[in-house]
């Protein structure tokens, strides 16, 4: 098996079964070794960080007599190859854009949610996790503005303003 290091956007199974994407490799700020940063693709999408040869290893067997796979994550979904495109009789190949964001899953989560409790609840999952970005994504979600700042206390103001908005769609039509 080919192994590469792993690119953003492409999704691994860790052994025991639960699927990751990754976010980035990055590097420790003193000793420089390679990081992988992943998130999960269930509960509530936290994110990790973890050693790039620690990532790739196999299965510690002793540890682990009934693992199925050989590697303790291995590649489920590859990230967005080059893709070719037919110009008359030529043929050139297109870089896949590296640079293209992926959705985060816990935002697609909030916007699929049905209620204004749905939302409040997968906020509150994210209090120790929340970022700027996701704070700034939540917003214009609900054609809220939540001005630059504190991180927790935008994280507050974004609860607030969400259990205001319950409040007033829960009482409209009594």
């Amino acid at each position: 098996m080919d192994r590469h290091v792993p690119r953003p956007g492409e999704r691994y199974i860790h052994f025991k079964g639960k699927q990751y994407q990754i976010l980035c490799i990055a590097f420790h700020s003193e000793t420089k070794e390679q990081m992988v940063v992943y998130q999960a693709l269930y509960d509530d999408f936290a994110c990790y960080v973890r050693p790039l040869w620690m990532f790739m290893g196999a299965v510690d067997r002793e540890k682990y007599p009934q693992a199925e796979q050989k590697y303790r994550f291995e590649l489920v979904d590859p990230a967005p190859q080059a893709e070719c495109s037919v110009a008359g009789d030529s043929v050139s190949a297109v870089k896949a854009d590296e640079n293209i964001e992926q959705a985060n899953p816990v935002l697609l989560q909030f916007l699929d949610a049905d209620t204004l409790d749905e939302k409040y609840k997968i906020l509150k999952l994210l209090e120790n996790t929340v970022t700027d970005r996701l704070i700034d994504d939540f917003a214009v979600a609900l054609d809220l503005v939540i001005p630059e700042g504190n991180l927790y206390d935008r994280y507050l103001q974004l609860l607030n303003s969400v259990r205001t908005m319950q409040r007033f769609e829960n009482n409209r039509f009594r």
